[in-house]
């Protein structure tokens, strides 16, 4: 066992696409809007406003949580969490504290790695400081249309400890909010948010009493980088007999390193009390029932049924289940297909490598092009033999991989035979030799 092993847990602030903020009427939808255009004395925290709780949110809130077997608290409530920051005009932000909406549930990658889910709560969003110049002047000025709006945060027990594997979890997070329709998850734009508590265990493995928390962080990429270069840092101080400050720190894209912002706050700094305004939430059993019935098929549900119904492999899987729409489109598609002789690994082949979904809005159009580029001839069954032969003795790697149980490298290959054939090879007959071959039949 290694002297250091890491120790990560994750949360991931989501912006909800509601129609409204979460307690009061302007609208949610802030990006690209004139600055503190969409504000109101609620969600400028004015004093007498009466802030009234958003029932789509919290019904959100709840989806999200029953995706991930979370258990639903069927009496809840909202709290105030104490702080300034200038972004925050009311002092405090309304949050969830002892009573979220949602505690416990699961996450379990394709490896068996497994994540336990401590919370799901939600709470309100900040306003947004932009840093510009005015008059010369370097100068903060404060955008207050993204203050209120619904945030939904995600928190994980501190089970990762392989950084590489965070990036599968936050992507099926991003995959079920955008299955679930209750946000785009668009991190670009600020609608996806990521922080880690990272610390480091000596030898046992045991908890560490200090954590450090990598702050709003906007990519998979970044964050997997930050995380590492964190790791280091405090392996780092370890070695040299220091213990690592708890503390909130940043990200520098640049030199790869993370910097100190500020010491890391307790719970008890927060001073959190019953939000006196709201009162508690209570549900039924049934309805929580009726909420779970309105939960659509799932990413990881649509992927075990690609492999069981269409026999795609994982790369194109992984592609056609990225987007709802996309998927919904393939499945059409599909079923279209299915009535000219098309297979289903012919459409999702013509979608993953050339896109020509892009190119025609409705599946008919697609399947319309595919059944005239049928006409033209395929190469022969012997020339795409003699292909996939080439390729397996040329890509000694990906046929090494394969063996090693790795059964995304199919794609891969069948690309590559499609090259030697010019696009003139039919998919679902390379698909079967390769498989035949990698086999060793």
């Amino acid at each position: 066992m290694d002297k250091y092993k890491p120790i990560i847990g994750l949360e991931v602030h989501i912006e909800l696409s509601t129609k409204t903020k979460m307690f009061c009427s302007c609208p949610a939808d802030h990006f690209g809007k004139p600055p503190n255009s969409q504000v109101c004395p609620v969600c400028l925290g004015l004093p007498g406003a009466l802030p009234v709780a958003n029932t789509e949110a919290i019904v959100s809130t709840i989806k999200l949580g029953l995706s991930f077997a979370s258990r639903v608290n069927l009496f809840s409530k909202f709290d105030r969490k104490h702080y300034f920051y200038p972004d925050l005009p009311k002092g405090y932000q309304i949050s969830q504290y002892d009573l979220p909406f949602c505690v416990g549930g699961f996450w379990e990658g394709i490896s068996g790695y497994k994540v336990r889910i401590r919370r799901i709560h939600l709470e309100e969003d900040t306003g947004k400081l932009v840093h510009t110049e005015v008059n010369s002047k370097k100068a903060s000025l404060v955008d207050f249309n993204r203050s209120g709006v619904p945030l939904v945060e995600l928190v994980t027990e501190p089970d990762f400890s392989d950084p590489s594997e965070i990036a599968s979890f936050l992507k099926e997070v991003q995959k079920v909010v955008r299955y679930l329709g209750i946000s785009s998850a668009d991190m670009e734009k600020g609608s996806m948010r990521l922080e880690a508590n990272v610390s480091v265990a000596t030898d046992g493995g045991k908890l560490p009493d200090y954590k450090v928390e990598l702050k709003n962080i906007n990519s998979f990429r970044f964050l997997e980088k930050a995380i590492k270069s964190e790791v280091e840092r405090q392996i780092k101080l370890l070695t040299k007999g220091e213990a690592p400050s708890q503390e909130t720190r940043g990200y520098d894209e640049r030199s790869g390193g993370t910097f100190s912002q500020r010491s890391k706050e307790e719970a008890k700094d927060y001073r959190y009390f019953p939000e006196p305004d709201i009162p508690p939430i209570v549900f039924s059993e049934e309805e929580v029932g009726n909420i779970r019935k309105q939960i659509p098929e799932l990413p990881r549900q649509a992927s075990q049924r690609y492999i069981r119904d269409y026999k795609l492999p994982a790369n194109y899987i992984n592609v056609l289940t990225s987007d709802p729409a996309r998927s919904l489109y393939f499945q059409e598609a599909a079923k279209l297909g299915q009535l000219h002789g098309i297979s289903a690994m012919q459409i999702a082949d013509f979608m993953v490598n050339k896109s020509w979904d892009s190119d025609f809005p409705e599946p008919a159009g697609l399947i319309k092009k595919i059944v005239a580029l049928g006409k033209k001839e395929f190469a022969k069954a012997p020339e795409v033999a003699k292909a996939v032969e080439q390729v397996v003795g040329e890509e000694s790697k990906a046929v090494e991989d394969f063996s090693k149980g790795k059964v995304a490298v199919v794609g891969y290959l069948l690309g590559q035979v499609q090259k030697k054939l010019k696009g003139t090879g039919e998919p679902t007959l390379i698909n079967k030799l390769l498989l035949k071959r990698l086999q060793g039949g």
